[in-house]
């Protein structure tokens, strides 16, 4: 995907939808599209060389790769009311994720920004 490329971001959200039908409750995967939504733009909007996406289902976890090309690390950012609602997307991570962090690439390649989701009583 490219910067340009935001309608990338609903093709990566019917996709992941795709991959969970079966193995994971609805629950799980609207929270999980909603997350890699949010990474996903960001990713696009404040990089000009695209991300890749990365999703596996294992034993009770969900976990979801978001890697760019920009080692500039990331942190939640508490929005001002004049805001709107921007800024928004790591907050909620932060807060519906069961585990997330970043991990830089070697020699400053960018990094990955991942979640996981409790995925316990899939269809599997």
């Amino acid at each position: 995907m490219r910067r340009a490329d935001l309608k990338a971001v609903g093709e990566v959200r019917r996709a992941l939808r795709e991959l969970l039908r079966h193995r994971c409750r609805p629950d799980t995967a609207d929270v999980a599209e909603l997350l890699v939504t949010e990474l996903v733009t960001n990713a696009l909007v404040h990089t000009d060389q695209g991300a890749e996406v990365s999703a596996s289902v294992r034993a009770d976890r969900l976990r979801v790769e978001v890697r760019d090309f920009n080692p500039q690390r990331i942190h939640p950012y508490v929005p001002s009311a004049d805001d709107g609602t921007h800024g928004r997307g790591l907050l909620l991570v932060e807060a519906l994720a069961d585990a997330w962090g970043v991990d830089p690439l070697a020699l400053g390649r960018g990094k990955v920004v991942w979640f996981e989701l409790d995925a316990a009583g899939a269809h599997m």
